[in-house]
């Protein structure tokens, strides 16, 4: 009896025999080929016998017989409709069966399954049979997860879809589908990303959300078609969202990622998705600049779907390989079984190539034996090689030639690196050498910290793990949660030092190598926090030094360090040959010094040269940009600080400090003595010393930060001082999650008032102040009718705010008296309340009266502060589109910089400006200062930086300091307030310009009395008057 007539007369038990039958005489002699069609109509029928019956069988082959799967697999559609079955033992078996299908599978053919399954998941079919369909996808990730991640550019599609249904079961299967198809994406830098893409897809309101977190995601692997299926969901419902800034960020998400993309057709099955949602978008976006963001996204994707079209015969697609399996079979006319067998052969050869399973012995054991019911084994086996050699003919990519070098090679890899929505490095190379030195150069935002800390983190594709090649990053920064620590705990609580049990007097050794001694500036038992910027990179340092790493990596080594320190670094990098190190440095002399290679980051490539940075400027000169300011490019500019009431000499002092002497509280040694300096809106100041000797400590007292022990600090009442201190990070840290437009407009939301100036030391009350200010003061009140005077006993309760000039030209403030209900219309002289304790009360008033009077000329707008932060060098990409969290330390530098100019101050004092900023950027704030009106105080190491713009310096040695220079330099010039650049016009937050009045011009005596003639006369004759006249009759009540 023909398997046929079995199939005919088919019943529960007879699926043993017809087993044995198909592996004895194969599916061709059997009759299986012929009898498939019987075997499916028995799978599908209505009575359940003969339905269990079907079923069995079908499941029993698919276990039994791997070599009929290319011809059972067609029983999937049957098993599916059988989830409708009114029998409850049908429709488990309709299961069971299915899953028997999907799991014995070769796992090169799940392809060949997807067409089934897609068919049942319309939404025409029933509920029961789409659920069965969506539980068949679950099985594939334990048996096949490296094919089923190539599948997911056809499986994400269908699936998503799914997940849209109001059928809950629906729901509840599709969504455990994806997880399950996600969980063999393969890519772990976005593996912590599928339950936010899971969300994206259910709830539209968390898209932003997620989009914000997807931009802080860094890539340090190629992109490939399965991480790609599993971030186009969440693309596509940012490009769906109603604001315009998440559809911009799809956009960047989109144009950066597909940069990333190593082989065009990975993105091929993604463009008829994402290109009609982004040509849509280009046409209804309003806003020009995120129009513009996603016209260039759409660009990019059609760049790389003309790339993919002229490609497509490879990748996913069998028809190539029908043809290459019927040439060498000798089979062109194949039909029925035969081209059946093709058909499923071509699927699993062309699977294995995707994912480079191109072995001999791995595609005879996949292919071969699927032809041996139509072809002898010699014959089979020969045609299968013929296939797989032109498969790898279709595969052959030309590699770049190397030199060769005889040192020991430490590194060798390819590897893709991105930091969010940015593309730093596109599939580049990387190669290192023992004892090698290697200059890494690129501009600030190029990603060079970001690779470095990819490499520490064993995040770079290919490179070595940490366990083989001990690799270390040296970094300044200290965490808050360590700052208690004294310097050799600092060190010794470091878990890698802890891993390597090394003790403490090895710790206290190494730092005494480098400086930290009992009586020196830097003791080894101090805490951390006590350290200056240069001798916090020393600690860094000996705490490499430590680690006896092979790749040392250094980022900005000579931050902080004044001459002395810098020479000793190079002295030690330079001994060090049989380490590796990997140095960012913006210190020209530095990468001259010690670098044997280059490497540079060039048009998201990395590109070695042999050769300190003398040899590669020769070659490269337009990398000079990177080290001299005046090949920058760049230009910044800063806001001018405007007019001070009283002030009409840039001469005058606005700061001022006078015989100030200060001890920090752990030090019996004071660490200043007796410092007088003044400060202006012509100074110009550059404060220089050895590391510790107090500059930063002098600065501190000068804005109010510390408070001295002896001595006067004094600023102008109305005087607005920018500060960006040496640490300049910490103004952010808590900020991290807001993007830098958000941030400058929360500092300043208050009327203008900087929140982060009024958390100083020195506007806190001490215990002195407080009781003076409950101690009742005894207060002369005149009595305006009578001029009778009489004195009363009270206590002020705090200042409200408003300040005046009484007729003695001092200031009065607005007070509150204890136990008074009338909160404002009172005011005291500045004398009496610095007597009553209340001149920190003042002075916070003060500042706020001053940052207010710059809020009018630039309201707070989104827009105002994104022209201000460009202004400032930082691209509005970056100034309004991403949180601080995702910025490199250069843009973080430019945030703090461009929210202490906000409030255009008169005072400009910048701590180590030069750490983290590149060359070209150094140009750039070179410039702005040069052309700034207000008064500018720089401390630096940067000799270069600081001779072009200081004719002024103060020198701080050991605590003492001495001043040098022309420091009245600009008053020779005769220069008065009244000739600075005025603002003459602003825009407010809906883009409306606004043109300002001129200031007025003060009147002589004799003109005030003829235009009080003139005006009394228009009042008299009832004529008009101007706007002008208007306000000086109400100046003068004469109307």
């Amino acid at each position: 009896m023909s398997l046929e007539e079995k199939f005919a007369a088919l019943s529960v038990g007879d699926e043993t025999s017809i087993v044995e039958a198909i592996k004895k005489d194969g599916i061709k002699k059997s009759g299986f080929v012929d009898g498939i069609e019987a075997l499916k109509a028995k799978c599908e029928a209505k009575t359940e016998p003969e339905a269990l019956a079907g079923l069995a069988t079908a499941k029993a082959i698919a276990e039994g017989c791997p070599e009929a799967e290319a011809i059972n697999k067609e029983c999937l559609t049957a098993c599916l409709k059988q989830a409708l079955s009114k029998s409850a033992a049908v429709r488990a078996a309709a299961q069971e069966t299915a899953f028997a299908i999907c799991s014995n599978m070769n796992a090169f053919a799940l392809k060949s399954l997807l067409p089934q399954l897609f068919a049942k998941l319309v939404v025409e079919e029933k509920w029961q049979v789409r659920e069965l369909a969506l539980k068949c996808f679950t099985v594939f990730n334990e048996k096949a997860p490296r094919q089923l991640g190539n599948a997911l550019p056809e499986v994400v599609p269908e699936v998503t879809a799914c997940m849209w249904d109001t059928k809950k079961q629906i729901k509840t299967a599709s969504t455990n589908a994806m997880k399950s198809a996600m969980s063999v994406i393969g890519n772990r830098d976005i593996e912590h990303m599928t339950e936010n893409i899971l969300t994206a897809i259910t709830k539209p309101k968390e898209v932003p959300e997620i989009m914000h977190k997807m931009a802080g995601v860094t890539f340090v692997q190629s992109v490939e078609s399965p991480a790609l299926a599993m971030v186009v969901p969440l693309l596509l419902r940012g490009l769906r969202e109603k604001q315009t800034a998440t559809k911009r960020q799809a956009a960047v998400i989109i144009d950066n990622m597909s940069k990333l993309v190593d082989n065009p057709l990975d993105a091929a099955p993604f463009l008829p998705l994402l290109l009609p949602a982004l040509e849509t978008n280009a046409e209804s976006v309003a806003d020009p600049e995120a129009r513009s963001v996603i016209e260039r996204a759409v660009t990019q994707l059609k760049r790389l779907k003309d790339l993919s079209d002229k490609q497509a015969a490879v990748r996913g697609d069998t028809s190539k390989l029908d043809e290459e399996f019927k040439t060498a079979l000798g089979a062109p006319d194949a039909e029925g079984g035969l081209l059946k067998i093709i058909k499923h052969s071509s699927v699993i050869a062309t699977t294995m190539m995707d994912l480079g399973f191109m072995e001999d012995t791995q595609w005879t054991k996949n292919i071969a034996t699927g032809l041996s019911a139509y072809f002898d084994k010699e014959t089979a086996e020969k045609g299968v090689e013929a296939v797989r050699v032109k498969a790898e003919e279709m595969l052959v990519m030309p590699e770049e030639d190397e030199d060769e070098d005889d040192a020991e090679e430490l590194c060798n890899c390819q590897f893709t690196l991105a930091y969010g929505t940015k593309i730093l490095l596109h599939n580049t190379k990387m190669k290192l050498k023992r004892g090698k030195r290697y200059g890494l150069l690129g501009g600030n935002d190029s990603g060079k910290t970001t690779l470095m800390r990819s490499i520490a983190n064993n995040q770079v594709e290919g490179f070595p793990d940490v366990d083989q090649v001990r690799t270390v990053f040296v970094e300044a920064d200290i965490q808050g949660e360590q700052s208690h620590l004294s310097c050799v705990e600092y060190v010794f609580v470091d878990p890698k030092i802890q891993a390597m049990q090394i003790s403490k007097e090895e710790v206290r050794k190494v730092l005494s190598s480098v400086g930290f001694n009992e009586n020196g500036k830097a003791q080894p038992d101090h805490a951390v926090s006590t350290l200056s910027g240069g001798w916090r990179m020393k600690l860094a340092l000996a705490r490499a030094m430590l680690q006896k790493a092979d790749i040392l990596l250094l980022d900005e080594p000579t931050n902080h360090l004044d001459v002395i320190n810098v020479a000793w670094v190079k002295t030690y990098l330079n001994s060090l040959t049989d380490v590796t190190c990997i140095l960012v440095s913006h210190d020209s002399g530095l990468l001259n010094d010690c670098c044997t290679h280059i490497l540079s980051i060039d048009n998201l490539k990395l590109r070695t040269f042999k050769g300190n940075l003398d040899e590669f400027v020769k070659i490269h000169p337009d990398a000079r940009a990177y080290f001299s300011f005046s090949a920058s490019k760049k230009k910044f500019r800063f806001p001018q600080p405007g007019t001070i009431e009283g002030v009409k000499s840039k001469g005058k002092a606005l700061m001022k400090m006078q015989k100030c002497t200060f001890t920090y509280p752990v030090n019996t040694k004071p660490t200043l003595f007796d410092i007088s300096v003044q400060v202006s809106l012509s100074s110009r100041v550059a404060c220089i010393g050895e590391n510790g000797a107090g500059k930063s400590t002098m600065i501190k007292l000068l804005v109010g930060e510390i408070e001295p022990q002896e001595g006067d600090v004094w600023k102008h009442p109305n005087a607005r001082v920018a500060y960006v201190a040496q640490h300049a990070f910490h103004h952010i840290e808590s900020h991290l999650s807001k993007t830098p437009n958000e941030y400058i407009r929360w500092r300043y939301a208050n009327n203008g008032e900087d929140k982060e100036s009024l958390v100083k030391v020195t506007m806190q009350f001490t215990d002195a102040e407080m009781k003076l200010q409950k101690t009742p003061y005894e207060i002369q009140f005149v009595d305006d009718e009578t001029g009778k005077i009489s004195k009363v006993k009270k206590v002020v309760a705090e200042l409200v705010g408003g300040r005046k000039i009484n007729k003695s030209k001092d200031y009065e403030y607005e007070i509150r008296y204890a136990g008074s209900s009338v909160d404002s219309g009172e005011f005291l002289p500045a004398k009496t309340l610095k007597k009553m304790g209340w001149e920190k009360a003042m002075k916070a008033v003060d500042m706020k009266i001053a940052q207010r009077a710059g809020l009018y000329v630039r309201p707070l707008s989104t827009k105002n502060v994104e022209e201000h932060l460009e202004d400032c060098g930082l691209v509005r990409e970056f100034g309004t589109h991403y949180r601080m969290s995702a910025l490199s330390g250069g843009q973080k530098v430019k945030v703090v910089l461009a929210a202490a100019m906000w409030n255009q101050p008169h005072i400009l004092i910048l701590d180590e400006p030069t750490n983290y900023l590149d060359r070209e950027s150094l140009g750039a704030l070179a410039g702005a200062i040069e052309t700034f009106d207000g008064g500018v105080v720089i401390i630096s190491h940067n000799n270069e930086f600081c001779s072009k713009l200081c004719p002024e310096t103060w020198v701080m040695d050991a605590g003492h300091l001495e001043t040098k220079g022309d420091a009245d330099w600009m008053l020779k010039q005769d220069t008065k307030i009244e000739a600075q650049e005025q603002i003459t016009e602003v825009t407010d937050a809906a883009g409306n310009v606004t043109k300002l009045k001129a200031a007025k011009k003060k009147l002589s005596k004799k003109e005030e009395k003829a235009l009080t003639k003139k005006v009394k006369n228009k009042i008299k004759n009832g004529e008009p008057l101007d706007t002008e006249e208007e306000e000086f009759a109400f100046e003068k009540d004469l109307l």
